[in-house]
């Protein structure tokens, strides 16, 4: 049967890449470790070596074609017997992509979706399993298969989609810098170049048709695609260092435009009453010292969450499309600040788990994220997030949803302040905690109970043990 050859994910934060050059053609007998094809990123081109052996029956993309997701197939191999599909006679490159330039599949079926559901939802099967090894690449130096040009220009360090790109926008390669292994000049090079060559173009206008209020918020209600808001030159004469955006920043980036401009937020602050909590924590690291273990007040905000999500499974839910997953489990995403961006581990069953297994799981994911040895099934999933800013002594924030997720938690500093105790008012330590909900999946009513249940859990900790 015939052997897909799929987009591999080349880094950890990589979720498309574009197609530099095929260095297979239809009809090639392949084995495993022969290169197929040369994929670019926005750092770096890899050779992409096959596990398979066969012969190439079709080839999906065409070269250059750029954005493809990661996992969509992009070549299919055939086995013993089975005949190839030929190209077109007189075509001297695969098919170019439905849709025409920017790169993809040829058809819809090949797409993978870029935000599967997580295992625990009912969901389709999975795609099946990438056909392409992805062992540590070694990076290209000078460049296989190359197409350079005459003269001095066919001596830089460029890739073949970064020359075509550089001729098209009338760029001379050699007053770049490139930023690939080797200085090579990748696609990202070339793109800043045009980019600050370019004048400032207008934004364009976003048509609005009239408000619909959202609970507590009254939003606008956005007609057709967001425009996006292009990139701009910095002030004149202003002293400043341009500094590339990594390949996380990047995907932070335009994750978080996506959630705002899509994603239809409705935010619920409470204010919690911390004095119980911070007693029980106290005792619980005096009983778990002799292990080691340490719980912080994260730890037991963690469970909080998770047992508000169990105790109101209308909101741990996730929209997607005409369907809603509704989910028995809560796994809590954690936000956790890195050197140049932010990652959200995730507490796998965080009602279910004991505290100092929430403290041991927490210490050492933090500690595995901020040297970036986390595997993508740590950091990927989650049924809702926490972001914790009180150790910066931020009072309340309003946190961005993590797509796919339906809400997320912002908690703040603990402080005291005046309250009502017992029906007479009195100093203690408050928390205010805000919940930023999905309102496509999530009504401000089920938002109001879910916050109610945290409150309740925050304010009562010995419900956490039972």
């Amino acid at each position: 049967m015939p052997i897909d050859i799929t987009m591999p994910a080349l880094s950890p934060t990589m979720e498309t890449g574009t197609l530099a050059k095929w260095l297979v053609k239809v009809g090639d007998a392949v084995k495993s470790g022969d290169i197929l094809c040369e994929i670019e990123t926005d750092k770096a081109t890899m050779e992409v070596e096959s596990i398979e052996e066969g012969t190439v029956a079709e080839l999906l993309v065409a070269d250059g074609a750029e954005d493809i997701k990661v996992g969509a197939v992009i070549a299919r191999l055939s086995g013993e017997g089975e005949a190839a599909v030929s190209v077109p006679a007189g075509a001297s490159a695969p098919l170019p992509p439905a849709g025409g330039a920017g790169g993809g599949v040829a058809t819809a079926a090949s797409l993978v979706s870029e935000l599967p559901p997580p295992a625990a939802a009912a969901a389709p099967p999975p795609p099946a399993a990438a056909s392409v090894d992805t062992p540590p690449p070694t990076p290209l130096a000078s460049g296989r298969g190359e197409a350079g040009t005459e003269g001095d220009a066919a001596r830089i360090n460029a890739s073949p989609l970064a020359r075509r790109l550089a001729a098209a926008a009338d760029l001379d390669l050699a007053t770049l810098v490139g930023s690939g292994p080797h200085g090579r000049i990748v696609k990202a090079d070339v793109d800043a170049a045009t980019a600050a060559t370019s004048p400032p173009q207008p934004v364009a206008a976003v048509t609005q048709t009239g408000s619909a209020p959202v609970a507590g918020v009254g939003a606008q209600v956005v007609a057709g695609p967001v425009a996006a808001m292009p990139a701009s030159a910095p002030p004149a004469g202003v002293p400043m260092t341009a500094v590339k955006l990594s390949n996380m920043r990047r995907t932070i980036a335009r994750r978080l435009a996506e959630s705002k401009a899509t994603v239809p937020h409705f935010y619920l602050t409470v204010d919690i009453r911390l004095d119980a909590l911070l007693k029980l924590r106290v005792e619980l690291n005096k009983s778990l010292e002799a292990i080691g273990i340490k719980l912080s007040v994260n730890d037991l905000l963690i469970k909080a969450l998770g047992g508000a999500l169990i105790q109101v499974p209308d909101a741990n839910v996730q929209f997607a499309g005409d369907t809603l997953y509704k989910f028995s489990r809560a796994d809590v995403s954690v936000a956790v600040a890195i050197p140049g961006g932010l990652i959200t581990p995730v507490i796998v069953d965080a009602a279910g788990k004991r505290l100092s297994v929430i403290a041991s799981e927490m210490k050492d994911l933090a500690a595995r994220a901020k040297d970036g040895k986390l595997a993508p099934e740590e950091y990927q999933g989650g049924t809702a997030s926490i972001s914790n800013l009180g150790m910066f002594g931020i009072k309340q924030f309003d946190a961005v949803i993590n797509p796919p997720q339906g809400l997320i938690l912002a908690v703040g500093a603990g402080e005291p302040r005046p309250y009502v105790v017992d029906d007479a008012l009195a100093i203690a330590t408050i928390m205010s905690a805000t919940g930023s909900f999905d309102h496509r999946a999530i009504d401000g009513a089920v938002g109001a109970q879910f916050m109610i249940a945290f409150k309740a859990l925050v304010e009562n900790p010995l419900g956490m043990l039972a």
